[in-house]
């Protein structure tokens, strides 16, 4: 047992923040754009490949719909792996990308984030007007 004097240290989850503050909001953008981005492709599966998947799956999807079963559903997922593969790789990543923004929302950017996405700044930056993330991050507002 502990004397009572001694406390243990907090450990937080977040660390002091260190960053530029003249980066602050081109890092906010370039976060956002990286949400933006991650929804973009999520959509983009969704909307492509969900379709194929389950018109690979529309037998199973007419026996399920007259008899629903656990057997129906195994046989689907077993003699036609592809469509199952398919969706689940569309559900998983929607689940990573719920899971990734909900973090950021509800704890914010971790640390090791908040250094990834400074230097991914700065080597915007250095490149200039020719890097392609250029006019989003570093936009000049209207009121300047």
């Amino acid at each position: 047992m502990e004397p009572p004097d001694v406390q243990m240290p907090r450990i937080s989850r977040r660390e002091p923040s260190d960053l530029d503050p003249t980066l602050k909001i081109p890092i906010m953008r370039l976060h956002r754009l990286t949400v933006y981005g991650r929804w973009f492709v999520v959509s983009l599966l969704w909307v492509t490949l969900t379709p194929l998947f389950l018109w690979g799956w529309r037998y199973e999807i007419s026996l399920m719909r007259s008899h629903f079963t656990w057997s129906a559903l195994r046989y689907g997922i077993i003699f036609n792996p592809w469509p199952a593969l398919g969706l689940g790789l569309c559900v998983s990543m929607t689940t990573a990308v719920l899971v990734w923004h909900s973090r950021n929302i509800l704890f914010g950017l971790p640390h090791q984030e908040q250094l990834h996405l400074e230097q991914q700044v700065r080597r915007i930056a250095q490149q200039g007007a020719s890097h392609p993330l250029w006019k989003w991050v570093f936009k000049q507002d209207s009121t300047h």
